[in-house]
């Protein structure tokens, strides 16, 4: 391994004082380096020490500019092959040239600022730091204004850590003088370098084992060395005795494999963190010169591994970035209430019971405010900065169905960023395929903010998962088969969200090794990566009695929160909540304590909501992976998915009511109450519902048989009989009137609570809405149940969670609407425009479509059956397996897509569809039309896109490896990289703009 070290010092200047320490600096850190660390040096400037024969560094010898270049350039940038290894160390005088722009400089010799000759520019060391390929690069200036070139924002080197390993360390920051200690012949920069290189004992010193001994240095001058570290260690310098090597290995019992957790911010949990080393260092990087950062990835990626165990751990360890051991780490997710779960993050663990129950309720106070509070709590905290992370985002859309609390959460969080200082960093984890979800409102700019600041999590290459499995054996002393790996990496290669399969089954490896070796028999005996997970599963099912069996079935399909449009995700539950009249308290918390011994069930506390510091269990399935490839599971969800539904909507209106006081205005009445109490008896063998609920449903009973009796004791007051029948139109008019005046006073078109409150009180006075305007107004959320809205123009309207079932919405405009989620369950759709709208996830038994035209309409997983299709437009409509069309639906004749791996799409007019996050991989896509369509986090994976048309095309993170690009039109495309067209097929042969053409590194077309 050839390694080679370029060591500058220079005292003297023609125009600047002389240095005393630079040459001693130079020629000390010179022979550490050849003593200790076998790097070839080159000294500047050299001098020839005729007393012993020697080179060293030459006190009063000149370095002018050139000299200096030429001499690093041939370090990093050398005519023939590159070193290995290559370090710089400068000691003399730093420039910093501050005219509008602020530039550091290394000063030779023959500067003269007055004549603008500053000396060697650091953003051009930068560049060529860049462009160098030689792979471990160390850079140490002990100098004025050397963090200058620590300064990325003009030039992101952009590969940190992906096949390179960096090191910088700077005397001072990039607004700092450097100091000579007094009393010593170095600087104080090189004096604790000098103490730290050399070796204590038969080992190597690092780079990051250096940079630890420089944060345990004090200084007694007004100088912080600074430093930024990526990639893997750089072996610098040892002691070359070799002692006998000891032959007994010690065999540890600890399992170095994380099952289905994810690795924490912890000191254990880190050291058994490997393969993510690339993307540790972006994360980095972008934490340290941004203030917000969104990391997206399928589930079972590692995102929050990576952010745990490497991120946050590194900042915490202070080794690669300077001073982010100082950082205020915060933690949490969303949950059922982000807000509190928000003030939570800011209680200091280490209180009593009490005195975290006052802070809380103080932080809780602040959050209250909104962003607003939220930055006092920022300003208070005793940091240079607090990194705040909200792991696994996607729960605010998943757990909180309060549309105002999400909206208030999201504003909170983003607003705070709106400061002056850099002292919030917002870091959230979230599962690509809820970006969507972010698009559905305004969300204080929060869509706009994630693709601004987003890091993908893509899967792991050979060599990474290589490094995930073996080097956690190495730690315990644990041997691995060299077959097993080459069979586990094609196992799993390529395949998004197969982490938690390969450490769940490394696990079980572990636990059935043979002499301290992990075999490929055992791991073929268990079934490989995909086997191993759904045969444990089952077998302990299978192991319980019966009526634990049944518990079990009730508690998984619980903790299983139903996709709309997108894959089913984990739903955390109270543990309370899972009782049942069918299964007892004391049953559930048997069968989920077994659960959770077999690490297939998590369980942890919150503190409940106004009860001062009461602690409540909570039960989380150990990782979706369960949810995607245990097959039993995945049946119990196909059989109950509509049941479920109707289920979580009891249930959900239940918790609402309790968590309102349980005051009768929450109750059910009329039709929906004689809906649940059906649904009641109808699963009283299978799938009861909560205690919770079924409290409720007694109390709304009770409520309305009081109503009744209320009403015959005053039908029998006879002098109220001219009250009842006179004056109830006059009463009824003086509160409409001003319901009305709401709706036309409420301007613009973003999300209004007066104004939906105003519309869901005029449905259900049961005034008419037919013809009016509503066209691309936001009623998320809206209960519009039996509306009369027929005729209404309702264009580019946001229906998201809407209920409008049996509501009258004949000859409506419904252009363009985004009507995901909505329940329209026997809604009257009679000749009804619903052109280009989006019915994902939507609810439409029963509704009426005759005539309707549902010309490139998205159907994804929209349940239609019962519904009546006759004559209605469906052409170019899409949908996908999930979708649930009426019995004997014709498919024949009619011009619609499925959209589904290797779905047959040749020749398809899909321009303008939002195929975000769609599975298309292996699909017939020859000359199909995808202008302007949104392939945001798509699977195009060895699709056929021969001749396709991709005009004005969002392919944000789409993935289109091995996709065949001949002849395909790229014209106007947003946010495509070179990187992703390079790993197609025949991208060559495609058609590019010219800019883009150049940016491929290809050459012009022919002219015509």
């Amino acid at each position: 391994m050839s390694r080679d070290a370029l060591v500058v010092g220079i005292n003297t200047y023609d125009r600047l004082k002389s240095l005393n320490a630079p040459a001693a600096d130079a020629e000390a850190i010179a022979q550490i380096l050849q003593q200790y660390g076998e790097f070839q040096v080159t000294r500047l400037p050299a001098v020839k020490d005729k007393e012993n024969e020697t080179i060293r560094i030459g006190k009063q010898t000149k370095v002018s500019l050139t000299q200096l270049e030429r001499a690093i350039v041939q370090l990093f940038k050398p005519d023939g092959k590159p070193p290995d290894t290559a370090l710089l160390y400068f000691s003399g005088h730093g420039l910093r040239k501050n005219l509008g722009i602020q530039e550091g400089y290394l000063a030779t010799n023959e500067v003269n600022p007055d004549a603008g000759n500053w000396g060697l520019s650091l953003q051009w060391l930068r560049r060529l730091l860049q462009e160098s390929e030689v792979r471990q690069q160390i850079v140490i200036l002990d100098c004025c204004y050397s963090g200058e070139v620590l300064n990325f924002a003009e030039a992101d080197p952009g590969d940190r850590g992906k096949g390179r390993d960096r090191c910088f360390i700077a005397a001072s920051r990039d607004f700092e003088v450097a100091f000579e200690e007094i009393n010593s012949q170095h600087s104080v920069l090189t004096a604790a370098l000098l103490k730290g290189l050399e070796p204590k004992q038969d080992r190597w010193v690092s780079n990051y084992t250096l940079v630890d001994l420089l944060n345990q240095e004090h200084h007694p001058f007004p100088q912080r060395p600074i430093f930024a570290n990526s990639g893997e260690a750089i072996n610098l310098t040892r002691k070359w005795n070799y002692s006998p090597v000891n032959s007994t290995v010690q065999v540890s019992a600890i399992c170095p494999y994380k099952g289905l957790s994810y690795f924490d911010c912890t000191e254990a949990d880190a050291n058994l963190f490997y393969g993510r080393t690339a993307l540790t260092d972006e994360l980095l990087e972008k934490v340290r010169s941004g203030n917000f950062l969104a990391v997206l990835g399928a589930s079972g990626s590692g995102k929050s591994s990576v952010v745990r165990a490497g991120l946050l751990y590194q900042l915490k360890l202070g080794r690669r970035l300077s001073g982010s051991d100082t950082c205020h780490l915060k933690i949490f997710r969303p949950g059922i209430n982000p807000l509190q779960n928000l003030a939570l993050a800011f209680v200091e663990s280490e209180l009593s019971n009490i005195e975290r129950a006052s802070q809380l309720a103080k932080a809780e106070e602040l959050i209250a405010k909104g962003a607003v509070g939220l930055g006092q709590l920022i300003t208070a905290s005793q940091t240079q900065r607090v990194v705040l992370v909200v792991d696994q985002f996607e729960e605010a859309f998943t757990q909180c169905q309060d549309i105002t609390k999400r909206q208030q959460f999201f504003e909170c969080v983003l607003g705070a960023l709106q400061r002056d200082d850099n002292k919030l960093c917002l870091i959230i984890t979230m599962r690509a395929d809820f970006f969507g979800r972010c698009l559905e409102q305004e969300y204080g700019g929060l869509a706009k903010k994630i693709q601004e600041h987003l890091v993908t999590v893509t899967p792991m290459n050979r060599e990474e998962l290589k490094t995930a499995i073996i080097k956690p054996a190495q730690q315990v002393n644990l041997a691995v088969e060299p077959e097993l790996v080459s069979q586990m990496i094609a196992d799993v290669e390529n395949s998004p969200g197969s982490l938690p399969l390969l450490q769940y089954t490394l696990t079980e490896l572990w636990q059935q090794r043979t002499e301290e070796r992990l075999t490929l028999t055992t791991y073929s005996k268990l079934g490989g990566v995909r086997g191993t997970l759904q045969t444990r599963a089952t077998e302990v099912y299978e192991s319980l009695s019966l009526e634990e069996q049944q518990a079990t079935k009730q508690i998984f399909l619980e903790l299983t929160q139903l996709g709309e449009g997108i894959e089913d995700t984990r739903r955390q539950i109270l543990q309370q909540d899972l009782a049942t009249s069918q299964h007892s308290e004391a049953l559930i918390n048997r069968v989920i304590q077994r659960l959770a011994d077999e690490k297939l069930v998590v369980t942890s506390t919150l503190v409940e909501k106004g009860s001062g510091y009461s602690q409540v269990a909570v039960v989380d399935v150990a990782h979706e992976a369960l949810i995607r490839h245990w097959s039993l599971l995945r049946k119990w969800i196909e059989e109950s998915r509509d049941i479920l539904r109707q289920k979580r909507k009891i249930e959900a209106s239940a918790v609402e009511w309790r968590d309102r006081g349980k005051v009768k205005d929450y109750l059910f009445q009329g039709k929906r109450l004689t809906e649940a109490k059906v649904f009641q008896k109808e699963q009283a063998e299978s799938l009861r519902l909560s205690n919770q609920a079924e409290e409720f449903i007694q109390a709304s009973s009770r409520q309305k048989r009081n109503n009744s009796l209320q009403f015959i004791g005053f039908s029998l007051i006879l002098p109220l009989i001219f009250l009842i029948y006179v004056t109830p139109g006059v009463i009824k008019q003086t509160e409409i009137n001003p319901l009305w005046q709401t709706l036309d006073t409420v301007k613009g078109k973003e999300y209004s609570q007066a104004r939906i409150q105003a519309l869901e009180k005029l449905v259900k006075a049961g005034e008419s809405l037919a013809s009016r305007d509503f066209s691309s107004i936001n009623l998320s959320s809206a209960n519009l149940r039996s509306a009369k809205l027929s005729d209404a123009k309702l264009g580019g309207v946001n229906l998201y969670g809407a209920n409008l079932s049996s509501a009258d919405l004949r000859g409506i405009n419904l252009n363009s609407a985004n009507l995901s989620s909505t329940d329209l369950r026997g809604a009257n759709f009679i000749g009804a425009d619903l052109r280009g709208a989006n019915f994902t996830g939507a609810d439409l038994r029963n509704a009426n479509l005759t005539s309707a035209d549902l010309w490139r309409v998205n159907l994804s997983s929209t349940n239609l059956s019962n519904a009546n299709l006759s004559s209605a437009n469906l052409k170019d409509a899409i949908y996908t397996k999930e979708t649930k069309f009426p019995r004997n639906f014709d498919f024949i004749g009619k011009q619609i897509y499925l959209i589904a791996p290797n779905s047959k799409l040749n020749g398809a007019d899909l321009s303008g569809a939002d195929l975000s996050g769609a599975d298309l991989s292996g699909a017939d896509l020859n000359g199909a039309d995808l202008s302007g369509v949104n392939l945001f986090s798509a699977n195009l994976s060895s699709a056929d896109l021969r001749g396709a048309l991709l005009l004005r095309t969002n392919l944000f993170n789409a993935d289109l490896s091995n996709t065949n690009l001949n002849n395909t039109v790229f014209v106007g495309s947003k946010n495509l990289t070179p990187e992703q067209v390079k790993a197609a097929k025949n991208w060559e042969k495609a058609k590019y703009e010219k800019d883009f053409r150049r940016k491929l590194g290809l050459p012009p077309e022919p002219a015509k």
